[in-house]
């Protein structure tokens, strides 16, 4: 039987939809509002979720302290407070659009890495609103 576990942490942050090799109708044709200058602000939830073995110790697939420092270190930290396109060399203009799938994918590359041995990345999903996420199950 396979068990999970999924952590969920908050950070606000700014982003634009902004292909600066496209014309500014483009943009707004493809993007709508998301293009207006200099861009709008959410308060993301990003989920994270892990599988693995339960510890017959523990009662835990991994140490929840160990998840919140590398939550906190590859999410939040870098994250909040932040205007992605400016801050976060990734999403910088004419690289990846700061949207909740890329963002979800970015963290998953963050994330799966500083994971213990026998301990796996499911998800990571992240929320614009309640009404609008993206998630990451695997990177290509």
């Amino acid at each position: 039987m396979g068990r999970s576990l999924t952590r969920i942490v908050q950070f606000q942050a700014e982003h634009h939809y902004w292909r600066p090799e496209w014309t500014e109708a483009e943009n707004r044709a493809a993007f709508g509002a998301a293009a207006a200058a200099p861009g709008h602000g959410h308060a993301y939830r990003c989920a994270v979720t892990v599988s693995g073995p339960v510890s017959r110790e523990t009662g835990m697939i991994m140490d929840l302290g160990l998840l919140d420092r590398i939550l906190d270190d590859e999410v939040v930290q870098p994250l909040h407070g932040r205007h992605l396109n400016r801050d976060i060399p990734y999403f910088c203009y004419g690289g990846a659009i700061p949207t909740c799938e890329e963002l979800a994918a970015y963290l998953y590359a963050r994330i799966a890495p500083r994971l213990p041995g026998g301990v796996r990345l499911e998800r990571v999903r992240v929320e614009e609103d309640p009404w609008l996420y993206g998630e990451c199950t695997g990177l290509e």
